[in-house]
């Protein structure tokens, strides 16, 4: 049974910077290919960054380019999202996600696997 738990989450002030973190277990992280979306209140979850387990290559969002860094320690079967210069429009709920192993999609149907999300708010 694949489960994956963030954690990481929190109250920070704009300018300020979190890593999230994914912790997989059931199966080896490096047979995904793993991604964060966010859902703000209200809204459909939003594609924040993917990294395609068959090559490494990751995928950002265009709201979080050059700011959000997603990455995965394998030994420790653990996806990460460096989140800095953070900005009061990133307030949201922050999920990560497991998919097949050769996908680049974007789109959060395609993804199987999902933990509960973790509340990252900022303050401006």
């Amino acid at each position: 049974q694949v489960q994956l738990v963030e954690s990481g989450g929190g109250l920070v002030q704009a300018g300020d910077s979190l890593r999230l973190s994914c912790s997989v277990s059931g199966r080896s992280l490096s047979s995904f290919s793993m991604a964060w979306f966010r859902q703000f209140s209200g809204k459909e979850r939003e594609f924040v960054a993917q990294i395609r387990g068959s090559t490494g290559r990751t995928t950002d969002g265009d709201s979080v380019k050059g700011r959000f860094v997603i990455s995965r320690d394998s030994a420790r079967n653990t996806l990460y999202l460096q989140m800095d210069n953070l900005k009061p429009e990133d307030t949201a709920v922050y999920y990560c996600a497991a998919g097949d192993y050769y996908s680049a999609s974007v789109r959060p149907g395609e993804y199987d696997y999902w933990g509960q999300g973790t509340q990252v708010t900022v303050s401006s």
